[in-house]
């Protein structure tokens, strides 16, 4: 599947990347296994909640979830659950460490399906984070690699990227994210390498000059709606 849509037919995806600090990473992952995944994808217009664990890259947690299109990130029942939090959600958002929220469109997609692992790159000012037809191309290139399954671009939404309770507000920079599935950890480090050639610019063409900016993780479980 290659896609570039209307942006009224974008679906959109909750990017949610964090630190725990270990003394309370068993509680922090009851919570968002046992509550927090399933509260979100019970919501009118999510289609999945994905948890990811960094094996490479700055912040250990990530979660991913799914939605049909933006506007599930403007009903009042999303509204509800963001504003009147549960008793554990308040406690476990406020020990998240260095978070990082984004609501996204995807603005490309590449390929269809979930792998094992997954590597995410940030495109700071990069021109093809502007361009989905050019991350098709690239998209187009990584899906000859053995092992990758799909990649998407995502574009951070300005005002539906509202921080966390513990994100730093001030010089916050929403900038464009590639994300490439793979059945690997090989196949995810691969494309990544040759996404970080392609792309480029300003941050160079070794993924190694990208340091805070990208990270490899494997997929620890997903939650799907039954009507998805």
């Amino acid at each position: 599947m290659m896609s570039t849509q209307a942006k009224k037919e974008l679906p959109g995806i909750l990017f949610v990347w964090t630190n725990v600090d270990p003394a309370h990473d068993h509680d922090f992952n009851r919570w968002y296994d046992r509550e927090h995944v399933e509260e979100r994808v019970r919501l009118p217009g999510f289609v999945s909640g994905t948890r990811y664990q960094s094996v490479k890259g700055p912040r250990q947690y990530l979660g991913l979830y799914r939605t049909t299109s933006l506007a599930a990130f403007r009903t009042p029942a999303y509204f509800s659950a963001f504003q009147q939090q549960t008793p554990w959600s308040v406690t476990n958002l406020a020990r998240m460490q260095d978070p990082m929220r984004r609501v996204c469109t995807i603005d490309a997609e590449i390929g269809s399906g979930t792998g094992a692992w997954l590597a995410v790159l940030r495109l700071g000012r990069s021109a093809i984070g502007n361009d989905p037809a050019e991350v098709v191309k690239l998209g187009q290139q990584l899906q000859a690699l053995d092992g990758v399954v799909a990649s998407r671009l995502l574009t951070p939404d300005s005002v539906l990227s509202t921080p966390l309770p513990a994100e730093n507000p001030s010089g916050r920079v929403l900038d464009p994210m590639l994300l490439i599935e793979a059945s690997s950890e090989a196949a995810a480090e691969n494309a990544i390498r040759l996404a970080a050639e392609e792309v480029g610019g300003e941050l160079g063409s070794c993924v190694e000059n990208y340091a805070d900016n990208y990270a490899i993780l494997r997929l620890t479980w997903q939650l799907r709606d039954k009507a998805a």
